[in-house]
């Protein structure tokens, strides 16, 4: 069973949609009711004005009613851990015994607290090994778990700076977590490795069409492919040409001249690709 994707969740209907100028109408409306039927015609005109101090202190309970609307949203998001961030998360991980790591960010918090009720198990399954691995340290970018043979189980760690490659204290500190008798089964030998990296550079030639500025053309697409290899700097991800293309066509481009790669790059579980250098050019314009 997969992970729930948090941000595919439709919006909570707890959470509602806040509009100034809707409540600022409601506001006047409400007032207005106060009066007799052949009053509210003149008042409602005095009401347009702006310099109107009965208009003014409407906008001044309107804005305080959408502030108190938006607290009452974040107070249901705080308690949601789609939503929660900081210290809110801190506390609502808490119930799953799942603490922050030294400088870990939200994004990798909730994914472990996600991962919580795998670790539980004593069993030794996959997602358990992997679910202790990302509490082992917040040095950790990325897990595979695979068993050779029986009752041996290789832990594969990509790790979070330069290439991916973990150094020894970060092997020596994951083998020595995984080895506590409360998460490894007594029969299972753990062997844990280092990622295997796949160095690639990613040179390409933009044709653009007239009109936008090639140089924010060839930014543009610098930070998508930028955001693509990263993306995917991850184990088991494969690098594939379909993707370069997608990343590099952005607004304005005509065609993509890709020199490397030429081949996709298929990446096995224990292995992970990462880009050396990504070099884009501006070549001749064809229209």
């Amino acid at each position: 069973m997969s992970l729930i994707d948090l941000s595919s969740l439709p919006a909570p209907n707890v959470v509602e949609v806040i509009d100034f100028e809707t409540i600022f109408a409601q506001r006047k409306a409400e007032f207005l009711a106060l009066y007799p039927a052949d009053e509210r015609a003149a008042i409602a005109a005095t009401l347009d004005l702006e310099s109107e101090p009965i208009t003014k202190l409407l906008q001044e309970n309107a804005y305080r009613e959408m502030l108190w609307r938006q607290r009452v949203n974040d107070a249901a998001h705080a308690v949601m851990l789609a939503y929660a961030r900081g210290s809110d998360l801190d506390n609502l991980t808490a119930l799953l015994g799942v603490t922050r790591l030294e400088q870990e960010t939200d994004s990798r918090l909730r994914f472990r607290a996600q991962m919580a009720l795998e670790g539980t198990t004593v069993a030794g399954s996959r997602r358990s090994y992997i679910a202790h691995t990302f509490s082992a340290s917040n040095l950790v970018k990325d897990v595979a778990v695979t068993s050779p043979k029986p009752g041996q189980v290789l832990v594969t760690v990509l790790a979070t700076s330069g290439d991916g490659v973990p150094d020894a204290d970060l092997l020596a500190t994951v083998a020595a977590y995984l080895s506590a008798e409360e998460r490894r089964p007594l029969t299972d030998q753990v062997i844990v490795e280092a990622a295997q990296i796949v160095p690639f550079a990613i040179n390409a030639t933009l044709n653009t069409y007239p009109g936008p500025s090639s140089t924010t053309v060839i930014h543009a697409a610098q930070i998508a492919v930028q955001n693509f290899v990263n993306e995917h700097h991850k184990l088991g991800h494969d690098i594939t040409l379909s993707g370069l293309y997608a990343s590099l066509h952005q607004v304005g481009v005509q065609r993509v001249i890709l020199q490397t790669p030429l081949v996709d790059l298929v990446i096995s579980e224990r292995q992970a690709a990462y880009c050396t250098s990504i070099n884009l050019t501006m070549g001749v314009n064809d229209v």
